[in-house]
C-alpha cells in the first residue's frame, strides 16, 4: 500500500474513532447515564469500490 493511502486510511480510523466516542458518550447522557448498565455495541463500516462490509461487536459495560 502507498504512504499516501495509509496515512488517509489512518486519519479516517481516528475520525471514526473520536466522533464515535463522541456520539456514545452523548447517548449516554440522554440514556440518564450508565452506571451498572451493559450495552451490546456494533459497527459496520462498508468501503464502496472495495467490495468491504466489516463488522466489529463488543460489549461496553458502565
Amino acid at each position: 500500500m502507498s504512504e499516501d493511502f495509509n496515512m488517509s486510511m489512518r486519519k479516517f480510523l481516528k475520525q471514526v474513532g473520536v466522533t464515535s466516542q463522541q456520539a456514545i458518550e452523548e447517548a449516554a447522557r440522554k440514556a440518564g447515564g450508565t452506571d451498572g448498565k451493559t450495552f451490546e455495541a456494533r459497527m459496520v463500516l462498508t468501503i464502496d469500490g472495495l467490495d468491504l462490509e466489516h463488522v466489529v461487536t463488543g460489549t461496553i459495560k458502565g
